[in-house]
């Protein structure tokens, strides 16, 4: 008896040893975890508070300079006084026609690949080429524009050869983007489409682009705020150093805000006196590609929230 219930006693402080060393290698876990969340929680608060120091450096360098007449004038006294807006509408036509360029490319092509082409070594090489574009450096699409749009072509360095340019480097985002919004409709809308007696092309112009269209939509808008702040493609093909007046025609040079900057911040020969003009040109930068990030947002959630599937 007594053997017995030595025995019961061993297996009980057995089962309790085994529990607490069991509770012991949950809470190490639990510690783990806690640590590696909190790592995860400072990178993306760092990508916030770097955001919000740079906004709040713009905002103290250049609110002092930022008025309507910065926004409504041109620039004078080799712009070390007036405004920026012959630097805005630059900005505003190079970006509507860089759109106008990319956006029936892109989608031509998302379609083609996405709905007609199938599978095939053909399609995965146009796929790779596209990936591959989407990584080249945005110089190398500069000189591309300079020598074969500028150049060969015999467009000059214009607002038409710096919009194409841009296109050109648009496309790959484009394209990636409008099939990501193909794939996005279900394969049952196509089919039922067909089997009503729908051809190929209506079922694509009726049921497939309307509801990939917000994607579509999202995914070039993004594209084009990123081209409108590129500098280093626009000064090889049109940008112009200092205009007082707007472009009259797809012919002639312009100025643009990414350009602008980047001479008042670096190569003007009064930097510390239009610094605070460099801060105040930056900040309506942010502004303009802030707000064309928020109008891709905005579409994107009303297109979830209306989305039927």
């Amino acid at each position: 008896m007594a053997n017995l219930s030595k025995k019961k006693y061993s297996k009980n402080i057995s089962q309790i040893t085994h529990s607490l060393e069991t509770h012991r290698q949950f809470a190490k876990k639990n510690i783990k975890e806690k640590i590696n969340f909190g790592i995860f929680a400072f990178v993306a608060s760092s990508a916030v508070l770097t955001v919000l120091v740079l906004l709040g450096i713009l905002v103290k360098g250049g609110s002092g300079v930022i008025s309507i007449e910065f926004i409504t004038q041109m620039p004078m006294s080799q712009m070390t006084e007036g405004g920026i807006y012959s630097a805005i509408m630059g900005t505003v036509y190079l970006s509507l026609l860089t759109l106008l360029f990319s956006l029936p490319l892109g989608v031509g092509a998302a379609i083609y690949l996405h709905e007609w082409a199938g599978k095939g070594f053909f399609v995965r090489l146009i796929r790779l080429s596209i990936r591959n574009l989407a990584g080249v450096p945005s110089i190398v699409y500069g000189l591309f524009g300079l020598g074969i749009f500028a150049a060969t072509i015999g467009f000059g360095t214009s607002l038409l050869s710096a919009s194409l340019t841009l296109a050109l480097m648009s496309l790959p985002i484009i394209i990636t983007a409008s099939e990501e919004a193909l794939k996005a409709v279900p394969q049952e809308f196509r089919e039922a489409s067909i089997a009503l007696g729908a051809t190929r092309w209506e079922t694509i112009r009726y049921q497939v682009l309307p509801y990939a269209l917000p994607g579509i939509a999202t995914g070039s808008i993004l594209s084009i705020a990123r081209a409108a702040g590129e500098t280093a493609p626009i000064i090889l093909t049109g940008a112009a150093y200092f205009l007082p007046y707007l472009p009259g025609s797809l012919f002639d040079r312009f100025m643009a805000l990414p350009y602008h900057l980047y001479i008042l911040s670096t190569q003007h020969s009064q930097t510390a006196v239009v610094r605070p003009l460099a801060y105040g040109t930056a900040l309506v930068l942010i502004a303009i590609v802030l707000l064309v990030n928020a109008v891709a947002i905005y579409i994107r959630y009303r297109s979830r929230k209306n989305k039927l599937w």
